[in-house]
């Protein structure tokens, strides 16, 4: 008689059977007839616009419009002579990006692993063959060297100290400072007006200050309209549903023009600023109904539960209500994020040079007429760069804070 014992038994979820490339190919793409039909017409669109777009950008495009260009694409008129600043700005971020990768991944067995050293020698062969980051190689090499440096480093303070995590956070929140002191000036350092900042600088500076502000900003509208006070979930509601009704387009030149209004006699914020405001409030309206998604997706039980413990409400919101309910509103609310990011080109439309603007400012040079498909599709890799980034964080951060098997 065989007996069953709680130790016998693995709390592991079941063990995956990894399938070979072949395997994998015959059971997902060629299972039968019509999946087989389906690929091979697929694979053949795809790979006639592969074949088209490489010949196209070998032979009949004309790059020279990116690198004659390329500091006006990163920084706008951002003075050359203070460049030191903006490299002095991204070692900050690839250090603590670095950090971060490293505390991380501290309880990982390998580190840096045979993909991830492949992928790090492909972003340095990139770098150094690129013709507009080749001029630049001998300053981005160092980065790229920056963070795996910073990631060996942050794994091993990782492990000696595991609560580093939120000083990591706390200097993430600090480098943001740091970032507006290095491009803005003062404190020492050349004041550089507004008006010079631009390109991907600007485009990065106003999508973070959104994200910034809109989270607290969203979260408290959204436990605002499910509040049990009927005067703040009448306003919450108001304010979601009258900001869902407006075209961010129409929100953005009313931040330019009525900002103001509301502001004593004579104070008149910086347009950026006003950019920045007008973005937050707009992104706040979508973020809170998405973590109000979350909030409903809690059971019940968990508040009663909490509640028969002897826990108060914001006890209870803070640390079993608000975790459950981000952690289910994560694939949504960097949906938002990302759409926000996207929305920054239209910032153009109220007279701010950011990448998109810069890019149709280079057009409008007659030396560069007719040049739309190069400079467009550079752009395009710059938007997906970034927003593939936050997409691949988020499901990382959902697979770690997965705790169904």
């Amino acid at each position: 008689m065989t007996s069953v014992t709680p130790d016998s038994l693995s709390s592991a979820p079941p063990e995956i059977l990894a399938l070979g490339p072949v395997a994998w190919a015959k059971k997902n793409l060629f299972s039968d007839w019509f999946n087989s039909l389906l690929t091979v017409v697929i694979v053949g669109i795809l790979g006639w616009g592969i074949f088209r777009l490489a010949s196209w950008a070998l032979t009949v495009a004309q790059w020279q419009v990116i690198p004659n260009n390329f500091g006006l694409f990163m920084t706008g008129t951002f003075p050359s002579g203070l460049y030191a600043r903006i490299w002095a700005l991204l070692a900050v971020v690839c250090g603590l990006a670095g950090l971060s990768w490293g505390v991380l991944g501290r309880n990982v067995s390998i580190l840096f692993s045979r993909s991830v050293l492949i992928g790090l020698g492909l972003v340095c062969a990139f770098i150094v063959l690129f013709p507009p980051t080749r001029p630049s190689s001998l300053k981005l090499l160092p980065m790229v060297a920056l963070v795996a440096i910073a990631a060996a480093g942050g794994r091993q303070v990782g492990r000696k100290f595991p609560g580093i995590g939120k000083w990591v956070s706390l200097a993430w929140f600090l480098s943001y400072f740091v970032a507006l002191w290095l491009i803005g000036g003062g404190l020492g350092l050349t004041p550089v007006s507004t008006n010079d900042w631009g390109g991907l600088v600007l485009t990065l500076f106003t999508a973070v200050s959104g994200i910034v502000l809109c989270f607290p900003l969203g979260l408290l509208l959204a436990l605002g309209r499910r509040s049990a006070l009927p005067v703040v979930r009448l306003l919450s509601t108001v304010y979601i549903e009258l900001v869902r009704g407006v075209p961010l387009v129409a929100f953005l030149f009313m931040g330019q023009v009525m900002i103001p209004l509301f502001l004593p006699i004579g104070s008149r914020p910086d347009r950026i600023l006003r950019a920045v405001i007008a973005l937050a409030l707009f992104s706040a309206a979508y973020l809170a109904e998405n973590v109000r998604a979350g909030l409903q997706a809690v059971p019940r039980g968990q508040r009663e539960a909490a509640m028969s413990l002897g826990l108060n409400t914001p006890t209870t919101l803070g640390l079993i209500i608000l975790p459950q309910a981000l952690k289910i509103a994560i694939p949504a609310i960097v949906g938002q994020f990302i759409s926000l990011f996207q929305d920054t080109t239209l910032l153009s439309i109220v007279g701010l040079a950011e990448l998109l603007g810069i890019g149709k400012s280079i057009l409008a040079n007659p030396a560069y007429l007719g040049r739309y498909a190069e400079v467009y599709l550079f752009l395009a890799v710059i938007y997906w760069f970034f927003c593939y980034a936050m997409s691949l964080a988020s499901r990382k951060i959902e697979e770690k804070l997965n705790t169904e098997h």
